[in-house]
């Protein structure tokens, strides 16, 4: 009986403790959800009016904002022109090309029509002076290249995707914020970057470039479509206030064609993104093969090399002739490679060649000897400073500077102070000598021709009294 009831006791203590664990882990849950909620929550931080208000005020365009505009898009065909990033982030900060887009992504939220076609004609009317500014610069100017800044705004891809819809969501939730965090919107305009593609395509138009045109054009829709997307849906997240009218369903219709328009833009850039994922696989895989298979195979000497990803082919020019089974080795061990096994391998030999890579080596050995002369050199001069250091140390009570000094007091009674030594002094900077160095004060009662004329007498009575060629006498 008494084990039956310590039994049960023990099971019930168990359940209780089971029971206990699952209350502080409902606790410790219901802590941490607390603790996200507040964290992540922007909802009690919104000031609704003054967020509508901002926007609406940013929205027309005429005036100082058009000239702004004129400049900024300046600015920037002139850092796209000369590759200077600096100078276009500069163009992206005086931009004002956000705020229609802002304008248009709150309108469909808080179903505002006027607000709506108000933000579309302005956006509108500084997209087309935008590409004419542009056209107007690269068509007059006479520097006019493809740079890695205007190549780099031609081939928009699930990225830049990305970069706008998440940018755009720190955009409008710093706009919605009390007190607005104006170092977000300078970021946002950055990394958004709304002008260089609108510069690039006024570049295309101006050179007859349609594919930047069109490309550019492409990542401009998207950073415009994605910012405007993502301050419509964080507007609905705060529950901004709707302005409602009769006819509902107009509304509703927009807010479709917008969802369709964004799923629209995003498909041709997750295609391109594809692409551009594909083109690095294959070119991690060359680079590798390269590395592996070529260039530590000390018999091949590979002079040039191509990778056409469209034709998928890699060529392979080496100096000197490549036999059957060398060429097979190098098939065979590209076949080895994922993304590289369906390429084509072209091998071009050519014996000829092999005399310009003879030369080539005999330049770099020519090279590398000049260096190791020069090394030498540098050494041979160190020794010899440290030598004559070395016999400067030994030699340096062999003047009797007390009786000289007072030697050189009684001959030139004017003398205030009188210093002696050995000077290491170099004049080709490959050899090393030594100069004695008489350093010495007249007083200031003598006359500067006096001086001159005593400090000569003493340089000779010097070099007569040291039996030297030679003393440099320096006075202060």
């Amino acid at each position: 009986m008494n084990q039956n009831q310590e039994s049960q006791q023990q099971q019930q203590e168990f359940i209780d403790s089971k029971a206990a664990v699952k209350a502080d882990a409902k606790g410790l849950f219901a802590s941490i959800k607390i603790f996200l909620v507040e964290l992540l929550d922007f909802r009690h931080d919104t000031d609704r009016e003054a967020t509508i208000s901002a926007i609406k005020a940013d929205i027309p365009f005429k005036g100082a904002t058009a000239w702004i505009l004129i400049c900024s898009i300046f600015v920037a065909s002139v850092g796209l022109n000369a590759n200077s990033t600096a100078v276009v982030i500069g163009a992206m900060l005086i931009s004002p090309l956000m705020g229609p887009i802002l304008g248009v992504g709150m309108s469909i939220a808080i179903n505002d029509i006027d607000t709506l076609r108000k933000s579309l004609i302005n956006l509108l009317t500084m997209l087309v002076l935008s590409l004419l500014t542009a056209f107007l610069f690269f068509y007059f100017f006479p520097l006019n290249q493809d740079t890695s800044e205007l190549l780099g705004r031609v081939r928009p891809d699930i990225r830049d995707v990305l970069i706008a819809f998440f940018g755009g969501l720190a955009l409008i939730i710093a706009r919605t914020k009390k007190g607005t965090i104006a170092s977000v919107i300078f970021g946002v305009a950055i990394a958004t970057a709304l002008m260089p593609p609108l510069c690039t395509a006024g570049y295309g138009l101006s050179q007859g470039k349609w594919d930047y045109f069109v490309g550019a054009m492409y990542l401009f829709a998207i950073n415009t479509i994605f910012i405007a997307l993502a301050t419509f849906i964080v507007l609905k997240v705060l529950r901004f206030p709707m302005l409602h009218y009769a006819n509902s369903q107009r509304r509703k219709n927009i807010a479709r064609i917008a969802g369709v328009l964004a799923f629209a833009v995003m498909l041709p850039a997750g295609w391109t993104f594809y692409d551009v994922l594909k083109e690095s696989q294959y070119k991690f895989d060359y680079k590798n093969y390269l590395e592996n298979e070529i260039n530590n195979n000390q018999s091949l000497w590979l002079q040039r090399e191509k990778l056409d990803t469209n034709e998928k082919t890699v060529t392979l020019n080496f100096n000197g002739d490549i036999n059957a089974a060398t060429k097979s080795d190098l098939i065979n061990e590209l076949k080895g490679y994922e993304y590289l096994k369906d390429f084509k391998l072209i091998i071009n030999g050519n014996t000829n060649r092999s005399t310009d890579k003879i030369l080539e080596l005999y330049d770099l050995a020519l090279e590398k000897i000049d260096q190791r002369d020069q090394q030498i050199e540098n050494l041979n001069f160190t020794i010899d400073s440290l030598k004559l250091a070395a016999l400067s140390k030994n030699n340096s009570n062999t003047v009797d500077f007390i009786n000289l000094a007072k030697d050189a007091k009684i001959q030139f009674s004017d003398l205030e102070s009188f210093g002696f030594s050995k000077m290491l002094n170099s004049t080709n900077f490959r050899a090393v000598d030594t100069v004695l160095v008489a350093k010495i004060r007249w007083k200031l009662s003598l006359g500067d021709s006096l001086r001159i004329q005593k400090s000569t007498d003493l340089k000779n009575w010097l070099e007569q009294e040291l039996q030297e060629q030679r003393v440099e006498v320096l006075t202060h």
